[in-house]
């Protein structure tokens, strides 16, 4: 018997439906991955069970007994608990005071206590935490593990992780996995959001697939395929995945050189050391490392978006390590960049399409006022190339998903047609049929000779999509390597400050 079930879920956001009559169930003791493209509805069903938002229509039965949850606190009570991406937390605080913080009762008076229960469901969910350490100085994986013991001490036994690997390390993701599978052994029901079909069939019971705010499928995990699951989300199957790696020829052109970089941080600290980097022409260059290890930075000094503190960066063989972005573009300087923050640092929300993607444009830099009439008519052209869903380019950019935002920040960076692209997180958040499309575009402009850095987050992509892989660990390149699957492991040992390798 379903412990939790999902009667007829509806919820409208003005007049799109973003859940249409969806129902699901849960079971205890059981891994059950949800999937589905950007805006097919399944964080918004997750959010109506978590008590963030109140659906429209339809009922939640928990233990068969009915139940309405105003706010996640109610949720909480009926023993349902979410983890989001990026770990909720107080970096200054300590773990214990981080897991108790809003439980009530005073957190120093009770702190042995509070200690001891800490240290009782660690060791009952085989979770390995040190109370007493500040959150700063944990790993982006052992916060994972924080906001866990958070949620169980509040005495939760249906855990939602909403793509809870995005930002892991493929060590910290391993553990992550060996832990979920320990958790349901105990009896939780687990509710996995993920994009990363792997991580279905590497540790769910249960996939459940959403598409345009629908269920349109239920299977056991060990009865379907990774095919069929691909055509449930986008509605149709999808060109055969070939490898896109081939190897860089030692005497290639090199367009890029990084010698000796070091950019400091926004308090003094080092944000880079000493990074040295070379990207060949017609190249895809990914660069790998955990969350924070100076991915920002690096990216921002090749495109001029930051103040560099030693070192040199070379275009070709035109030292451009100071040279300001305005005498870049005169200058005949063709990089493009794909910022990791979409929003803030890449477009301008309240912006329509058609201002947006001409803000780029080398006859736009310099006027005040331009024709609209050429703006919606370019806006028009990025959106028709690059199969944009909206309702035309008067549309503010804000209102778009984030598989559209990222198509629309790509059609204007490669409309300046670059000779080298410079991509942070190009497909983070985004659905299958939006990452295939994407990455289909990147390897046909590296065949048409574009050179591509990209940083990415899941190493299996990363290996699927590169050519060489640079890995960076505290602010510093420690290796590249052949894009070979056979370097896996290195590479992610890497990542995780283990070993290093030219």
């Amino acid at each position: 018997m379903a412990y939790i079930e999902l009667k007829g879920i509806t919820k409208r956001f003005d007049t799109v439906y973003a859940n249409d009559g969806i129902d699901l169930e849960i079971h205890k003791g059981e891994i059950h991955a949800l999937l589905g493209e950007n805006g097919s509805g399944k964080t918004t069903l997750m959010n109506i069970l978590y008590g963030r938002y109140r659906s429209d229509g339809g009922s939640i039965l928990v233990g068969g007994v009915r139940r309405v949850f105003k706010d996640p606190a109610d949720s909480i009570k009926a023993g349902i608990g979410m983890i989001h991406q990026h770990p909720d937390l107080v970096d200054t605080l300590s773990v214990e005071q981080n897991i108790a913080a809003g439980m009530g009762g005073g957190v120093v008076l009770a702190r042995k206590s509070i200690r001891a229960r800490i240290e009782e469901i660690a060791a009952q969910y085989e979770l390995a935490v040190d109370p007493t350490r500040k959150i700063y100085q944990l790993s982006v994986g052992e916060k994972q593990t924080v906001e866990i013991l958070k949620t169980f001490y509040r005495g939760v036994d249906v855990l939602i992780l909403d793509e809870p690997t995005s930002v892991l390390a493929p060590p910290e993701a391993r553990a992550l996995f060996e832990n979920l599978v320990k958790i349901k052994a105990r009896g939780c029901a687990i509710v996995l959001i993920t994009h990363k079909m792997h991580e279905v069939f590497e540790v769910s019971d249960r996939v459940s697939v959403l598409r345009k705010g629908r269920m349109v499928y239920t299977a056991p995990t060990a009865e379907t395929t990774r095919e069929i699951l691909t055509e449930k989300m986008v509605g149709h199957a999808l060109a055969e995945q070939v490898s896109a790696h081939h190897a860089v020829a030692a005497d290639a052109e090199r367009i890029l050189r990084v010698q000796g970089l070091s950019v400091m941080g926004p308090f003094g600290q080092p944000a880079l050391t000493d990074v040295n980097l070379e990207v060949a022409r017609g190249e895809i260059h990914g660069i790998a490392g955990v969350a924070g290890s100076g991915q920002k930075e690096l990216c921002d000094a090749i495109a001029g978006m930051c103040k560099v503190h030693e070192g040199e960066i070379y275009y070709h063989d035109k030292d451009i390590t100071r040279l300001p972005i305005a005498r870049r573009r005169a200058q005949g300087i063709r990089i493009g960049y794909i910022p990791e923050d979409r929003m803030d640092a890449g477009l301008v929300g309240e912006m329509k399409i058609s201002g947006n993607v001409m803000l780029r444009r080398a006859d736009y830099a310099a006027r005040v006022f331009y024709s609209e009439k050429a703006a919606r008519a370019y806006g028009k052209e990025i959106l028709d190339a690059y199969k944009v869903d909206a309702v035309g380019p008067q549309q503010p950019v804000k209102n778009l998903s984030g598989g559209n935002i990222q198509k629309v920040l790509l059609g204007r960076e490669i409309g300046e047609d670059p000779d080298l692209l410079i991509t942070a997180y190009p497909v983070r958040g985004l659905d299958i049929g939006a990452t295939d499309f994407i990455f289909q575009l990147l390897r046909k402009k590296r065949e048409e000779g574009m050179s591509i850095v990209m940083v990415g987050e899941d190493l299996d992509v990363l290996l699927e999509q590169c050519d060489r892989i640079s890995v960076m660990y505290h602010g510093r390149i420690v290796a590249t390597f052949d894009a070979d699957p056979a370097n896996k492991g290195s590479i992610g040992a890497c990542m995780a400050g283990a070993g290093g390798a030219a």
